[in-house]
């Protein structure tokens, strides 16, 4: 039988076929993460544990068939396997393993990845393939007209209602008898911090991750680091897009319908190269600090390694700050990895920079149009972030060292005070991290921290604060007030009033936030002084995640002071930065103008 007739044959039961193996899928998937969860968080019994990965096992090979079938019910049968080539990949190995493991006796990928010292590698395969068919059947769920017509909800509250969603996943699995190495487990306050600052990409933290939770209760907050600044990173951008081209809330339709429009195929195209972008550096990152961790930090295995090293590139990256070693990379002797510092405080900037930047400066695209026009510039917006990225991060350079020099760098020598001056100026920008001891620095430092958290990073970025270019636009506003300057001009461009009312704007909310909760801290914690406690709510509503040492003393109203910081620094800004990119109504009426003495 030919193609041409093998098609016709199965032309008739097509849509039945897929509706059923769709609800398979489904069906599956849902049941494997249950399955997982149960084996990774719940079960002890080795028994039950056994027929758990045997059931785990059966519905991988069921996806294998599956795939196998759509391979078959496809009547472009190349362009399928061309698009589906990473999926057609895993079910190749899946396959192998399975026959191998089941058929001759042989587990293939214990042996091959057993053999390199990492003993954990069936588990990560299972979960590996697990999570990929979750996220494909998201996908499936988002393609699906019939689900989104549901779905009517604001972008804004999109935003809250997925961090929420998140954070309370998060907290869930974290609380699950097997995530924890104590036999009691984390409580609910506890869990709902550590799973609102690894969502919220924070790293304030109210037990040590890395003696506190398992190996299952840390690659649970890995996922939750890279989702929160990763995946509602794309979603900000997704929406963006949409009001850019003139979308409103009321508009909204199916995302099976906008898939189809121009506009959102360039906005896929554009989340695309987020995920790329995101992975390749996290990858990157992950490389250069396996080889520059020093010889004397010492791991159990190569598994053990790899794992901390890809946990703190992609925390670096993602500015979380959380580290798995017990006084984060001040912790003896990760101090004095200066090299690794080094590789550390590179990603911290990348990922301040905001994927905007990024992609004008380092894409391919970019590179290619200014080798061919070299007299191009930079975006405005890229130049605003490079130059204020880079004066923040001298500034805190030299500060750091100046205060510090006699002080917690007393001990180093020159090129070492410098670089562990560097780092603390970058990793201050929303990342978390430290080097040096956070409770022996002295106050004229703190208060300079104080300031650079609270700037924070730039625009579309993994980090927190009012953002580089709110800071850049009230300096440009005040100087041009104090000169009687008419316009607001940045690098030869009038930049609208508009614009500069939402710099305020948002400086005005986070200073008023700021104050209100570190006032409230004050009478629900008074046993800290006011700088510990200023560092550390600033350090919340930033989300950057130092403290001084005080963050699992604070009491349970505190600790919720910090829960809701977190989350509010996270999403409020960006909310409102939405929000005020909507179309206004417009106002064609003017009131008589009045004088107001200022100042």
């Amino acid at each position: 039988m030919n193609t041409e007739s093998l098609n016709r044959a199965l032309y008739g039961s097509k849509l039945t076929a897929y509706k059923i193996m769709r609800r398979i899928t489904y069906t599956l998937t849902i049941l494997a993460i249950g399955l997982l969860v149960l084996a990774h968080g719940v079960v002890e019994d080795q028994a039950q544990l056994s027929l758990l990965y045997r059931a785990i096992d059966g519905i991988l090979v069921t996806f294998v068939i599956l795939y196998l079938l759509r391979i078959l019910y496809t009547f472009e049968r190349r362009k399928f396997l061309r698009r589906t080539w990473f999926e057609g990949i895993l079910m190749g190995i899946v396959f192998l393993n399975e026959l191998l493991t089941y058929g001759f006796g042989i587990p293939l990928i214990y042996s091959v990845f057993g053999s390199m010292g990492i003993p954990l590698s069936v588990e990560w395969y299972r979960v590996s393939i697990s999570m990929y068919m979750l996220v494909f059947l998201l996908v499936e769920l988002l393609e699906t007209r019939v689900h989104l017509k549901t779905m009517q909800l604001k972008p804004s509250l999109t935003f809250l209602l997925s961090f929420i969603l998140l954070i309370l996943l998060g907290t869930g699995l974290l609380m699950l008898p097997k995530m924890t190495t104590t036999p009691e487990g984390i409580g609910f306050m506890d869990a709902l911090f550590m799973a609102t600052s690894a969502s919220c990409v924070t790293g304030l933290a109210v037990v040590d991750p890395g003696s506190y939770f398992t190996f299952a209760g840390q690659v649970v907050l890995l996922l939750l680091i890279q989702m929160g600044g990763l995946g509602i990173l794309t979603f900000a951008t997704f929406f963006a897009s949409l009001m850019r081209q003139g979308v409103g809330v009321k508009q909204h339709v199916a995302m099976h319908e906008l898939l189809e429009s121009e506009s959102l195929f360039s906005t896929k195209n554009l989340l695309r190269k987020l995920i790329y972008l995101t992975l390749t550096i996290e990858g990157l990152g992950a490389v250069m600090i396996f080889m520059t961790w020093g010889s004397e930090v010492q791991f159990t295995d190569l598994g053990s390694k790899i794992f901390f090293s890809v946990f703190h590139a992609v925390s670096a990256f993602c500015n979380a700050g959380f580290s798995l070693f017990p006084q984060g990379l001040y912790t003896e002797p990760v101090r004095f990895s200066y090299i690794m510092h080094l590789v550390v405080a590179l990603l911290i900037i990348f990922g301040g920079l905001g994927f905007p930047a990024i992609i004008d400066i380092f894409s391919p695209q970019a590179m290619r149009e200014r080798m061919a026009s070299p007299w191009r510039n930079w975006k405005l917006l890229t130049r605003m972030i490079v130059y204020t990225t880079s004066a923040l991060l001298a500034l805190g350079t030299i500060g750091f060292f100046l205060l510090e020099y006699y002080n917690t760098l007393a001990d180093m020598t020159f090129a070492e005070a410098l670089i562990a001056s560097f780092f603390q100026s970058a990793t201050t920008r929303t990342a978390g991290f430290n080097t040096v001891d956070m409770s022996a620095l002295s106050v004229p430092t703190l208060m300079m921290f104080l300031v650079l958290m609270f700037i924070g990073a730039s625009p579309g970025s993994t980090g927190g604060g009012i953002k580089t270019t709110t800071f850049a636009v009230i300096l440009f506003a005040v100087v041009a007030t104090v000169r009687n300057k008419r316009n607001l001009e940045i690098g030869r461009r009038t930049i609208p009033h508009s614009v500069a009312y939402k710099a305020f704007t948002v400086f005005t909310f986070a200073a008023i936030f700021n104050i209100f909760f570190i006032f409230v801290l004050t009478i629900s914690d008074p046993q800290y002084d006011l700088i510990a406690l200023a560092i550390e709510q600033v350090s919340a509503f930033a989300t950057v995640g130092l403290s001084t040492g005080i963050t699992a003393g604070l009491s349970d109203v505190g600790k919720s002071i910090m829960i809701f910081s977190m989350y509010v620094g996270r999403v409020g800004t960006l909310t409102l930065a939405l929000a005020l990119s909507t179309r206004a109504t417009a106002t064609d009426y003017k009131y008589p103008s009045a004088h107001l003495p200022v100042g």
